[in-house]
């Protein structure tokens, strides 16, 4: 069985991963894969082969066309038409969509393509940018267009961004089209939530399948670590990571939680430069980091874990801390609850920081047994056995036809 992985980015950040762990496991079950992807690549982060559709120019004038006309996934059509002759010489069994956003693929001519595609394609949602207009999450404002019609945008000014003109009518009725043409696909999801989305959107004519997603147990783990140590850090420590922090992961919302109280360490993980220059002493930041082993390390000697996003469908980073025995607090957004059970965390209402405080000693004394008990559910190999499992399962239907 040969498996093509497409995603905007290769190897790096967690679809990225995600992309190349399915790789893997299709490769060590003695099938093909490879990955194609748009932007960046991280070697050290995929095995299998990979072709990268597009450049970098092409990315920037996709970018910026698109901060002009609002057409973000209406460029880059050379750059695809060569992508589809590679598909075609690869011919791969089932073709594995991840995110299709990112400025490097030309819509309509891989999805006429994967419509007269005579084989499975499935495509994993990782956020909600497929059955929109223009935006990948909508949770924060609360925007239902979607569901009938996005029109007049209320968020013109976020990914991906616009400066001029609102297409978002226009790109809702030319996704619909062009989403709905392919005849043989499956809808996955990485949560319950996002799933119940997808049945009420357009692509709810499809099958819709659930997998969470996986993290690698044998990297995630409680670690020796001298990080606190190192840092002059006598308190307990309260953390807080993501690939970026602004409004949507709860930036000011951490900020107010070191005010509160300076019987813990607030340690935010994921910081810009700026960002790190201009937080306040109570609050040690960390900028990006690519090293998974510096991320464990910290997990490692936090005594909670606390995600205080705005949107998500399922944020592996809890899944993270809790293999590392951390315990978790998260805001009852999006998927984010589904990572945790009562045994190894705690869901308060978005943006009751107050509530948020108050938790942190409940949920320090939460069994770090039990949180890592917990998160051997999603053990990679887990996960991503089921992708391959749901591959195999279509390959033999097609084959049975």
């Amino acid at each position: 069985m040969k498996v093509l992985e497409i995603n905007s980015v290769c190897g790096t950040g967690s679809t990225g991963r995600i992309a190349c762990q399915i790789a893997d496991v299709v490769v060590q079950n003695g099938g093909d894969a490879r990955v194609a992807y748009g932007r960046s690549y991280y070697e050290k982060g995929c095995n299998v082969p990979s072709y990268r559709i597009g450049s970098d120019i092409d990315v920037k004038i996709h970018a910026g066309l698109s901060r002009i006309t609002d057409r973000q996934g209406f460029y880059s059509k050379k750059a695809t038409k060569r992508f589809v002759e590679y598909v075609k010489q690869y011919n791969p069994d089932v073709i594995h969509l991840h995110n299709i956003h990112g400025y490097y693929l030309h819509l309509p001519t891989l999805f006429n393509f994967l419509a007269d595609y005579d084989k499975p394609v499935v495509w994993t949602l990782h956020d909600c940018w497929a059955f929109t207009g223009h935006c990948s999450h909508f949770d924060f404002i609360g925007c239902q267009k979607w569901k009938t019609g996005c029109h007049r945008c209320p968020q013109k000014n976020m990914y991906p961004k616009t400066l001029l003109l609102d297409q978002s009518k226009r790109n809702w009725e030319e996704k619909k089209t062009l989403f709905t043409s392919v005849k043989n696909m499956t809808i996955i999801t990485p949560s319950n939530w996002l799933a119940g989305l997808v049945k009420v959107s357009f692509l709810g004519k499809f099958p819709v399948h659930i997998i969470h997603n996986g993290i690698d147990l044998e990297v995630f783990k409680p670690t020796l670590s001298t990080w606190k140590k190192e840092h002059g850090i006598n308190r307990p420590i309260v953390l807080a990571c993501a690939s970026g922090w602004d409004e949507r992961k709860g930036y000011s919302d951490i900020l107010k939680l070191a005010g509160l109280s300076t019987d813990y360490q607030v340690v935010i993980v994921g910081v810009s430069e700026r960002q790190a220059k201009s937080l306040p002493r109570s609050i040690i930041g960390i900028q990006k980091t690519e090293s998974i082993q510096d991320l464990v390390k910290i997990y490692s000697v936090a005594d909670v874990f606390i995600n205080t996003t705005y949107e998500d469908t399922f944020p592996t980073v809890n899944l993270e801390a809790l293999a590392c025995g951390t315990s978790v607090i998260t805001y009852d957004t999006g998927g984010s609850p589904e990572c945790i059970d009562e045994s190894s965390g705690i869901v308060v209402e978005k943006r009751n920081v107050q509530e948020l405080a108050k938790k942190i000693p409940v949920a320090m004394r939460l069994s770090g047994k039990s949180c890592i008990s917990f998160s051997l559910k999603f053990s990679k190999i887990l996960k991503y056995s089921e992708y391959y499992k749901h591959f195999l399962s279509l390959v033999l239907e097609k084959g049975g036809r």
